[in-house]
């Protein structure tokens, strides 16, 4: 197994601090994601990209193309998390908390979020929900991932980001992860969004609020991969309540 404990903890938590939150909120309210810039370092990225394989830092494999996913696979992580995915996943939840929450009484749930993901992780496992989450996916040619949602139960954060640990043009072509939003009496809307190894992109897991003329509508997103046209393309998934 890879080992992740020589990484600058202090160094990702000071990037992820160093974000305009306020910026980003904004951006997330108006289209659903966000852009994390050199959200990890390319060291970073080849450290969590080697861990991909079947050694006990997983839980499990999933093959797509047996469930009717996709093509391409992915494994999901076991506890306790490589230490680089645990502080990643640690650090950006309390900056997520103040979105989710503002989300959910614009759209009328009652449901809030605690300030730390210690306490949060709590209520998922109080409620039969122990499986990690965090998951490391692979692609190779002609791969894909159909169009989906990360739900794993009755509590689910509304966010989540993954990160593209793989360089576009040199390690792999096409692959684009794609959002859509199905709209109320609206045709559906689709987003390709362009990233760099080692971008994060923040976005909604399942349904997001959308400001209109008459106050606040439910918009329903969705996301998946493009075919791999060539090359191998590794992302990491940082999905923030655990699975039953």
């Amino acid at each position: 197994m890879v080992d992740t404990t020589n990484f600058q903890a202090d160094a990702l938590r000071a990037r992820i601090d160093a974000y305009d939150w306020g910026k980003i909120s904004q951006q997330i309210d108006r289209e659903g994601w966000c852009i994390l810039s050199d959200l990890f370092e390319i060291p970073e990225c080849d450290l969590i990209s080697r861990l991909y394989g079947p050694t006990d830092a997983f839980r499990s494999h999933v093959r797509m193309v047996r469930h009717g996913f996709g093509r391409g696979e992915y494994r999901y992580f076991s506890y306790p998390l490589p230490s680089l995915i645990g502080s990643a996943r640690t650090a950006l939840y309390p900056r997520l908390v103040p979105i989710a929450n503002g989300w959910y009484e614009r759209i009328g749930n009652a449901v809030r979020f605690p300030k730390s993901h210690a306490d949060f992780l709590e209520r998922c496992h109080a409620a039969g929900q122990t499986k990690p989450t965090p998951l490391l996916l692979e692609y190779r040619q002609g791969d894909y991932n159909c169009l989906h949602q990360d739900l794993y139960g009755d509590h689910v954060f509304p966010l989540q980001v993954a990160v593209l640990l793989s360089e576009p043009g040199a390690d792999f072509t096409g692959g684009e992860l794609v959002l859509t939003e199905q709209r109320p009496r609206m045709q559906s809307r689709a987003t390709v969004v362009p990233l760099g190894k080692g971008d994060g992109v923040l976005f909604a897991v399942n349904a997001r609020p959308q400001r209109g003329a008459k106050g606040d509508y439910r918009i329903t997103m969705r996301h998946g991969v493009s075919a791999i046209r060539s090359g191998l393309r590794h992302t990491l998934g940082l999905i923030f309540h655990d699975a039953a």
